[in-house]
């Protein structure tokens, strides 16, 4: 079975915007230490998996297409950044109040990605910067990481900063 290490996006992937959501290209930026993660990652042999709602979708402040176009152009930097891309790339855009089993935290695109690609939660990894995040891992059998302001119960791994996270990710990914 693979092994995948799975993202969170605002926040993790991309500076997340303050009361905002990310609808084109311009606002996207990546977070720097993102970088650092990834290749590790993809050099370790995971397969590496955006896991993200947007649920500006369903508050029609955005669209699929718009979604589709920052994620296109997210995966064309990250070749050219790294030489690497996302293996794939789940969305949800129900809003809250839908309780679609796709939206986190509940655990439906790490269910989907699961079945497709054969992967072994036990030995996967979600870092994300939410309780949705480590919930939605937690409700797959996926290692959490938590990055930011958390109790330690909160998720399998909790780190204040990427910086700490960074210093100590060799001894958690194996």
């Amino acid at each position: 079975m693979n092994r995948a290490f799975f993202f969170d996006r605002d926040g993790i992937v991309n500076v997340l915007l303050d009361n905002d959501y990310v609808k084109r290209i311009e606002e996207f930026v990546f977070v720097p230490q993102f970088f650092e993660i990834f290749n590790y990652a993809k050099k370790m042999d995971y397969l590496t998996f955006v896991i993200t709602n947007q649920q500006g979708i369903g508050k029609g402040v955005m669209n699929d297409e718009d979604v589709r176009i920052v994620h296109r152009w997210m995966q064309r930097r990250l070749l050219e950044y790294t030489g690497y891309q996302f293996d794939d790339i789940y969305y949800c855009g129900s809003l809250d109040a839908a309780n679609s089993p796709r939206r986190k935290p509940a655990s439906g695109m790490f269910f989907e990605a699961i079945s497709q690609y054969g992967i072994d939660p036990a030995k996967s990894f979600m870092i994300g910067d939410s309780l949705r995040d480590s919930q939605s891992a937690k409700g797959a059998g996926v290692n959490s990481i938590l990055i930011g302001e958390f109790a330690k119960e909160d998720a399998d791994y909790v780190f204040p900063d990427f910086h700490s996270f960074l210093l100590l990710m060799d001894k958690i990914v194996k």
